[in-house]
């Protein structure tokens, strides 16, 4: 599955370098370690590595929130 987003490219590119063992926790900023250890928990590598080698261009730096 491809990334929606710059943003999550690069969240789960970071959980994918920790979930490998590339990259300790702590080399990371301290405002998503809780999102990277949880993900690289609760997804298999597999996962991760779909999501990281999406291409970033073209993609939006966030994804719009929907409105009901």
């Amino acid at each position: 599955m491809p990334s929606s987003s710059k943003a999550q490219h690069r969240l789960m590119s970071m959980a994918y370098c920790y979930k490998k063992g590339e990259c300790k926790l702590s080399s990371f900023p301290i405002s998503v370690r809780k999102k990277i250890q949880k993900m690289a928990k609760s997804m298999t590598l597999s996962q991760l590595r779909d999501f990281a080698k999406t291409k970033e261009t073209g993609l939006p730096y966030r994804k719009k929130k929907r409105r009901k």
